[in-house]
């Protein structure tokens, strides 16, 4: 919840508060807010450098780096880890929680890259770099070869979050935790794993990590945020997936756009957005199937789907008038620790 000056200034004149108090509160605010992520251009800035840094030594990895050798690329990638610690610390100790993450993420990210040059300067990796077995078809070809590269990273990763709490470095452990599913589903199935198998997967796997987060959001309700990346990526994955199964029922394709209503009411009692987004998401692919296939000649269906509009808005004028008994009638179903996570969400809100 974002509060301003003016707001504070408003609950003073109103007797809420004492004028004295305003502006000690407003700079306690905003030190707070001020360590967790915002919507500013400061922290665009923050993510949008933190993500090329870490692009650069991951997707966007090159053939280059193999004349350094195996030695080579895992004493370069030590050397960039030593860099980034010693930036973690210095922002750490600044109490910029923000880029401390970041840079905390980023060693992490070096990870499977040390492992792969450790690998070859062992003699333990296939001579060919072709075929999918360079680093840089780390992120590209589904191999149980890289599992060792997988087992390392998380725990590289788990060990930062352990010794700096930062929620940013639970993004890493996310990604590497699908590019895990995939490859032991390659071991598991076989060596082809073809598209359709990889939908399954990858929103079962979604839906395990998103089950995780909401796991991991109640155990944090008290501290910070550590939940987020592992809804977005679940949520991505198990939508992802999900929308990518092929059918030609007209009985599924419903059943997929009430999952994704599920998705938004999810969402908004959660008050996670993620939720929201990619649930209205496949709600709007599906009318468009609608539109598209199934009314495409229909000049009653624009207007239906008028009306429906209009209920929408007239639904939620409703539930704005009776949001908090309607709030207040559900949660006394609810596990207590559910009831705290929900109050504490709203309140943050």
């Amino acid at each position: 919840m974002n509060v301003t000056k003016a707001q504070l200034e408003d609950a003073a004149r109103s007797g809420l508060l004492k004028p004295e108090q305003v502006a000690p509160l407003c700079d306690y605010l905003q030190a707070n807010q001020a360590a967790g992520p915002r919507f500013d251009f400061t922290h665009v800035l923050y993510y949008l450098g933190g993500l090329i840094a870490i692009g650069a030594l991951t997707l966007f990895m090159n053939l280059g780096w193999e004349q350094f050798g195996g030695w080579g690329i895992f004493f370069i990638c030590l050397l960039y880890a030593g860099v980034g610690l010693w930036i973690t610390n210095r922002f750490s100790a600044a109490g910029r929680a923000v880029p401390a993450g970041i840079c905390g993420a980023f060693v992490v990210a070096l990870t499977p890259l040390a492992i792969y040059g450790m690998q070859q300067g062992m003699g333990l990796w296939p001579e060919a770099p072709e075929g999918g077995t360079a680093y840089r078809d780390y992120h590209h070809f589904i191999k149980f070869l890289w599992i060792y590269m997988e087992l390392g990273t998380l725990l590289v990763g788990a060990l930062m979050l352990w010794r700096y709490r930062y929620p940013f470095l639970l993004m890493p452990i996310a990604v590497t935790l699908w590019y895990m599913s995939m490859d032991i589903a390659e071991l598991l199935v076989g060596d082809i794993v073809g598209f359709s198998e990889q939908a399954q997967i990858t929103m079962w796997f979604g839906l395990v990590i998103t089950l995780l987060a909401l796991w991991v959001d109640i155990r944090s309700r008290y501290t910070q945020d550590y939940a987020f990346w592992l809804y977005l990526f679940g949520v991505m994955a198990f939508w992802g997936g999900l929308s990518s199964q092929q059918s030609d029922s007209e009985m599924a394709r419903f059943v997929y756009f009430c999952i994704n209503l599920l998705l938004i009411v999810v969402g908004v009692a959660l008050v996670r957005k993620v939720f929201v987004i990619f649930g209205a998401l496949g709600a709007s692919m599906y009318f468009g199937h609608l539109a598209n296939a199934v009314f495409q000649d229909s000049w009653l269906f624009p207007i239906a789907l008028t009306f429906i509009g209009i209920a929408v808005i007239y639904l939620g004028v409703l539930w704005q008038k009776n949001e908090a008994a309607i709030n207040s009638g559900v949660r006394q179903f609810l596990p207590v620790v559910l009831r705290e996570l929900l109050e504490r969400r709203n309140l943050a809100g």
